[in-house]
């Protein structure tokens, strides 16, 4: 049965895939909330707001949205820096809310104007350095109630509070937070039927209840549905504008990363193609109904976007699900979530902020372009311990000053410094013609011209996505490519990790000095393209591919 609005031939799927997620989604929501500032509450709301709205408007059948690490971490400093300001959360409420509600105006406006088309431009190591950032702050302003004890706002004076950890901490909360890790890690090893945040804190809690351990708790939180919290939003005081409107802003501009990111995840996985301006359409309306309620802001969550499409989820109707159960968990179980051990939720959060870390980013540290490197250093140390407003911003500026330093040497160098184009729709050149006329329909050959860097990486990707899926082989010319940073790099691995599960054979030749070192420095060569399919010019490919392929 079906019909224009719903092939319900998905129903089953999507109710299995939404119920799934929303189980996942639970335990991390009442997480977030209680990092925010906001409590346990503020988490579901917004879980539930974002997850049903973001759904239902967003651009993406399988996306479940909600919470999410970045977006709890911009919220809790908004929240520090509105209660430093007024002198009591309560008071800071109006100045939160409206912030939460710009923002997700915000959102709505980018995907009114296109702005997801330039969201993609941002530099790599400016993203995993803010990201590494993130899953640090987690971790250190979670280090504190894993042991009982009240945690200061900030990462520094968190840092500076250390001693009191070793004389005051709370042995049974302590055991409650590192049982809740041992669950959460090893729970997968024994089935991964049951999502193991869930069992990590159902055990965890029913422990500490019938031990009747003297443990911080949630405490009570309201059940029912939510009530508008627009109180005075409309009276702040001018002096808290420029506060609001920053903090907005990057809500705004890390909700839409986070969510589009996560959209491509779920096109590799369906085969589809989300819609990046519905979507963020979609997060702001989901963000906005969320401040109204007191929610805390949100944003596609990975974890619950893999989960719902591998428990079956294919339409909307899978996301909203999985935030109207949380709306039934609201509405029937809110008395119990009040026994929930804080320690717990700070185990929860921190191998949770340990994924969120850019390993991969921190481990080619060494062995990247310095300016990558530096950029990426600085932006993780203002973020872990400044302002996220400035290390976004600084990370951005320096990142472009320090291209365009490069970009000069290499024009003094002699080099010629130009844009990335594509073979299709250019004419063969001189060396190609012949064996383009012979195979142009089994073997594609990419020119790249000028320094493969973070301005370029997506349409390069956009690009190699463009490839007939007939085609057998990919030759990628680097003749004319002197440098290539690390966003580069991590652009061509991906190109060639999709290529190759497609089964298209990618050969380089002719690659420069600079980029031949980073591509083995972290072993793309000849870990994932071999020393054999490298060559000197575009002849020894072609005289590769005749011996070896079946043209």
């Amino acid at each position: 049965m079906s019909s224009k609005f719903y092939d319900f031939k998905n129903l089953k799927g999507d109710l299995t895939g939404g119920l799934v997620a929303g189980v996942v989604a639970l335990p991390l929501a009442l997480a977030f909330g209680v990092q925010s500032g906001l409590g346990a509450i503020a988490g579901l709301y917004g879980a539930i707001a974002v997850g049903i709205f973001a759904a239902i408007f967003g651009g993406t059948a399988t996306q479940a949205s909600g919470p999410t690490g970045p977006m709890t971490v911009v919220s809790a400093a908004l929240v520090a820096a509105a209660i430093e300001i007024t002198g009591s959360l309560e008071a800071a409420m109006p100045i939160v809310i409206l912030t939460f509600l710009l923002g997700g105006i915000l959102q709505i406006v980018f995907g009114l104007i296109n702005i997801a088309g330039y969201v993609k431009y941002f530099p790599y190591p400016v993203v995993s350095g803010f990201m590494s950032g993130v899953g640090l702050i987690i971790i250190i302003l979670q280090i504190f109630p894993f042991v009982g004890l009240d945690s200061e706002k900030s990462t520094w004076l968190v840092m500076q509070d250390l001693p009191r950890l070793f004389s005051e901490f709370n042995w049974q909360a302590m055991t409650l937070g590192i049982f809740t890790v041992v669950v959460y890690l090893v729970f997968p090893y024994i089935t991964k039927a049951i999502p193991s945040a869930l069992v990590a804190l159902v055990l965890a809690s029913v422990a500490s209840y019938f031990l009747n351990w003297n443990v911080p708790i949630i405490g009570d939180i309201p059940s029912g549905l939510p009530s508008l919290k627009l109180d005075g939003i409309f009276s702040v005081d001018s002096s808290t504008y420029i506060l609001i409107g920053e903090y907005a802003t990057v809500l705004a501009v890390l909700g839409s990363i986070d969510s589009l990111l996560t959209s491509v995840i779920a096109d590799n996985m369906t085969k589809t193609k989300h819609n990046s301006n519905r979507e963020l359409i979609g997060q702001g309306i989901g963000n906005s109904i969320a401040a109204i309620f007191g929610g805390i802001p949100g944003a596609g969550a990975t974890k619950g976007t893999v989960i719902n499409i591998n428990s079956g989820g294919r339409t909307r109707v899978s996301g909203a699900i999985h935030g109207l159960f949380l709306l039934a968990v609201l509405l029937g179980l809110g008395k119990l979530a009040a026994y929930i051990p804080l320690s717990v939720l700070a185990g929860l959060l921190i191998p949770i902020a340990f994924k969120i870390i850019d390993v991969k980013g921190l481990k080619h540290l060494l062995v990247v372009p310095r300016a990558d490197a530096f950029v990426l250093v600085v932006v993780l140390l203002v973020t872990t311990f400044g302002s996220l407003i400035q290390a976004v911003g600084m990370g951005l500026l320096l990142a472009c000053l320090l291209f365009m330093k490069r970009a000069g040497d290499i024009s003094e160098e002699g080099m010629e410094v130009g844009t990335i184009a594509g073979f299709d729709g250019e004419k063969p050149w001189q060396d190609e013609v012949e064996f383009y006329e012979e195979y142009k329909d089994k073997v594609y050959i990419k020119h790249l011209y000028g320094p493969l860097f973070f301005g370029f990486t997506s349409h390069f990707q956009d690009e190699i996505k463009k490839i007939p899926e007939e085609i057998k082989a990919l030759i990628i010319r680097m003749d004319r490519v002197p440098y290539i940073d690390q966003s580069g790099l991590y652009a061509l691995e991906n190109a060639v990790l999709d290529l190759e599960q497609r089964g298209v054979q990618v050969l380089l030749t002719a690659i420069q000095e600079q980029p031949k070192d980073k591509l083995v420095s972290i072993d793309i060569v000849p870990d994932l393209i071999s020393e054999e399919h490298i060559f000197g010019n575009i002849s020894g490919a072609f005289d590769y591919l005749e011996s070896h392929f079946k043209l």
